[in-house]
């Protein structure tokens, strides 16, 4: 169990993995853990289904009518919406956990990527993808209450060994994921005995995939309601916190009636803190663990966003003319090699090196990452799509599994600057905003660029320089993290 505080300005964390204070390591509670790493699918199974088809999706529709070099625009508005319209709640969401608990928000979250990935494979407009990908976003604190949950349940001797087993489910979604909208995007073509007299999948040719996903995940979402476990001991109803003002109250004292005391049930005799208002949360260990998370969040998803336009944009054009089905294949390989290097190699790169040193040398990785996307398209424009394009392809994409270590890393920061266990759920939905924000500026504006790179007279080059500015900017903010997370 998590220690208990103090008071309300006692540091969440005090030096736990600070080699001059060995801790023996508590045993993993399998009883609920399994939950949270069945949880963690949805999200990623929803957005890598959705990433294969995306491109040909905005061709299809017709809004770009027929120039190539704006798909990657449209494409970055669609992944930036939900981010945008997730920004505005997240903090709402994971603020409301700790109060009325973390699993009535974390159904509601399942509830609406299900419903938005069906709708979204029954949309025939941009504006109608947008408005579903809106809706996702603004009811999805998936991530937020991930974290906090599995903060909740573990402590510092356990929590990095927790994050070991977190791949597992990742590895499977985005292998998963990719899979499905690779293969089964516009089912009646590309299967004509099975699928071929179907006049909906005809009408509606990404409705397949994404009816699997929600499929899937509206199973996940049975399980949670019947297997989950609250974990905020002392709970406030949703209707008392609404009559009292709850969500106008950000800046001000929170209400006694949603700030009682409670008691850590493994320590009984230990009063715990109440939750803090807003202004009590942005301390300075929380502000410059926000810095780092925003800048890492953004240009992870500039990258993410970019790789598959640079797959699906022609040669001759910068890109590698990749097909979806190719496309998803390389995404899902590119989840299975990081989801096993981190559940093999995570816990005892910790042990060994640390949280600091791990998200450093993640993020300067991004550096040789940009570099590759050059490369390989000046290969394939010399050489045609042979063994060193496929092998420069491989190289950064396992150089992304290095980038994808900060996460976790990440979250024991995040962990050891929340001012007390009760904000635990606002503390990191304060870096979730600022994580969303990266989400929004990284995928509208690193597609943008590139579309804008792609015309005649312009910069090829662009979006590269972009993105390497980037990678310095969030180097230059991971420099500020303290050498443990808790000190």
């Amino acid at each position: 169990m998590i220690p208990p505080q103090d008071d309300e300005e006692t540091p969440f964390l005090q030096r736990p993995d600070s080699p001059e204070q060995p801790k023996a390591k508590t045993p993993l509670p399998w009883d609920q853990f399994w939950l949270l790493l069945l949880l963690e699918i949805p999200d990623f199974l929803s957005a890598r289904t959705l990433a294969p088809f995306i491109p040909q999706l905005i061709r299809d529709i017709g809004v770009t009518h027929g120039d190539e070099s704006q798909v990657g625009y449209y494409v970055g508005i669609l992944g930036s919406s939900s981010s945008a319209a997730h920004t505005l709640t997240i903090f709402h969401w994971s603020r409301l956990s700790d109060h009325i608990g973390r699993k009535p928000v974390m159904l509601t979250a399942l509830s609406a990527i299900s419903v938005s990935m069906f709708s979204f494979g029954l949309s025939k407009t941009f504006l109608g993808l947008v408005a579903n990908r809106v809706i996702c976003g603004a009811f999805d604190s998936s991530g937020a209450v991930l974290k906090t949950l599995v903060m909740d349940i573990t402590d510092t001797t356990n929590m990095p060994k927790a994050y070991g087993y977190t791949p597992i489910p990742v590895m499977i979604a985005t292998t998963v994921g990719p899979l499905i909208g690779g293969l089964l995007s516009q089912p009646a073509d590309r299967f004509p005995n099975i699928f071929g007299r179907s006049e909906l999948l005809k009408t509606y040719p990404y409705l397949l995939p994404c009816s699997i996903s929600a499929f899937f995940i509206s199973i996940i979402w049975l399980v949670a309601y019947i297997c989950l476990n609250e974990s905020v001991s002392t709970r406030t109803p949703l209707w008392e916190l609404i009559k009292g003002g709850f969500f106008g109250q950000s800046r001000s004292k929170p209400r006694q009636s949603s700030c009682n005391v409670t008691f850590d049930p493994a320590n009984p005799g230990e009063v715990q803190s109440k939750p803090l208002p807003l202004r009590a949360l942005l301390t300075s260990k929380v502000l410059s663990v926000t810095a780092s998370y925003t800048t890492m969040g953004l240009f992870h998803m500039a990258f993410s966003s970019v790789l598959p336009v640079f797959y699906a944009t022609p040669i001759e054009l910068g890109g590698l003319s990749l097909d979806p089905p190719r496309i998803g294949a390389l995404l899902a390989a590119s989840g299975i090699i990081q989801g096993i290097f981190q559940l093999l190699f995570y816990a005892r790169l910790h042990d060994r090196f640390g949280a600091r040193v791990i998200y450093i040398t993640g993020i300067s990785s991004g550096i040789p990452i940009v570099i590759l996307f050059p490369v390989i398209n000046a290969l394939a424009r010399a050489y045609g799509i042979g063994m060193a394009v496929w092998l420069c392809v491989a190289v950064q994409l396992t150089l992304k599994t290095s980038l994808i270590m900060c996460f976790p890393s990440m979250i024991l920061f995040i962990r050891a600057a929340a001012p007390n266990r009760a904000s635990l759920g606002a503390t990191t939905g304060i870096a979730q905003v600022a994580l969303a924000v990266g989400r929004i500026v990284g995928p509208a504006s690193a597609a943008s660029i590139f579309s804008y790179s792609l015309q005649e007279g312009h910069d090829a080059w662009l979006i590269y320089y972009f993105l390497i500015a980037i990678v310095f900017l969030a180097v230059g903010t991971a420099l500020l993290l303290p050498r443990y997370p808790n000190v």
